[in-house]
């Protein structure tokens, strides 16, 4: 099953999270209209909402709780973008200029709290506190993620064991309420729940290992930003790890002197991918990434071999051959 099978299998679902997280921005204040309207219309997978409408297939879920709950995802995931490109000082994101350069820096972070404050009060309405908590949860360990990650910024002795820890906090929780949400609604068990929680994780540390990768090696058209731009943002990310872990002194010094310096120039950036080339580093992250998605795949044998599991099987092979 190929992922544009999937996606069709679940546009009606997708069309209704789109209709919600338009629906729901209904703030009198019309900056939140604005920046929620150039979000949505500058595209974006949608990927953690589609976890959670397949999850509630294996189900057969028939109620509707799942839309508005992808919404609440999706608003929460919306709102560390608009967190981190402040963060990042980004200037582009899927292609085009990203909030914070539109309308500035505090439009942004003002912006991001009301879509955390507005996925909480939807949340709030389904009346589930289990679900409350499990949300409360993954979005404190998305913020200790990212301040995990700020402290290590520029850091080239930054370990993988570390590094893995910020990314399972940062991305990974979640791609696991996602699912772990779908399952909760549907009347899951606590094995099945939990099961779908460990498929969301493998998941989204793969999506991150492999988001490292291509912003190595994609162009800045698959991308829809600059190539090179972790190591601009003094970002130490997989890729960078394994090959300082392996580089002979001169090596480690031309990634300590990029870390450290304001330059951001496309020598930099060549000179940085040369080292990380010379030891396998793209290789070495994309063979994690696989691992992790094995590891994903192998909780879906809990569940029937229907349609909904060969769908979510498929969004698991594709974390690894995304272009973009």
């Amino acid at each position: 099953m190929r992922i544009q099978e999937v996606m069709d299998l679940i546009k009606d679902d997708v069309r209704l999270v789109e209709e919600s997280f338009t629906r729901n921005l209904n703030s009198d204040v019309w900056l939140v209209g604005k920046v929620g309207e150039y979000i949505l219309a500058s595209g974006g997978k949608r990927f953690r909402p589609l976890i959670m409408l397949l999850c509630s297939r294996l189900f057969d879920y028939k109620g509707d709780l799942h839309i508005d709950l992808a919404a609440v995802i999706e608003y929460i995931h919306t709102a560390t973008l608009l967190h981190d490109d402040v963060v990042d000082n980004a200037n582009l994101r899927r292609g085009t200029a990203t909030a914070n350069v539109v309308w500035g820096d505090g439009a942004s972070v003002l912006v991001g709290d009301y879509l955390l404050s507005r996925a909480f009060s939807l949340a709030v309405c389904n009346g589930n506190e289990r679900i409350l908590q499990v949300l409360s949860q993954t979005t404190t360990g998305m913020a200790e993620g990212e301040i995990k990650q700020l402290l290590k910024h520029g850091d080239i002795e930054t370990t993988e064991e570390e590094y893995l820890e910020v990314v399972t906090n940062k991305t990974a929780v979640l791609f696991a309420a996602s699912s772990q949400v779908a399952a909760m609604i549907s009347g899951a068990s606590l094995q099945q729940e939990s099961a779908l929680s460990e498929y969301g994780m493998g998941l989204g540390i793969a999506y991150q290992l492999m988001d490292d990768c291509l912003d190595y090696i994609s162009t800045d058209e698959d991308l829809g930003k600059s190539i090179g731009n972790d190591i601009r943002e003094g970002k130490v990310t997989m890729p960078l790890i394994h090959a300082y872990s392996k580089a002979g002194e001169a090596e480690k010094s031309v990634l300590r002197e990029a870390l450290e310096s304001d330059a951001s120039g496309s020598e930099v950036v060549k000179d940085v991918v040369a080292v990380i080339n010379s030891y396998g580093g793209i290789e070495y992250t994309r063979r994690r990434a696989l691992e992790y998605i094995s590891r994903a795949k192998k909780n879906l044998e809990l569940f029937k071999p229907d349609v909904a599991r060969m769908s979510l099987m498929a969004v698991a092979d594709y974390v690894v051959e995304r272009k973009n």
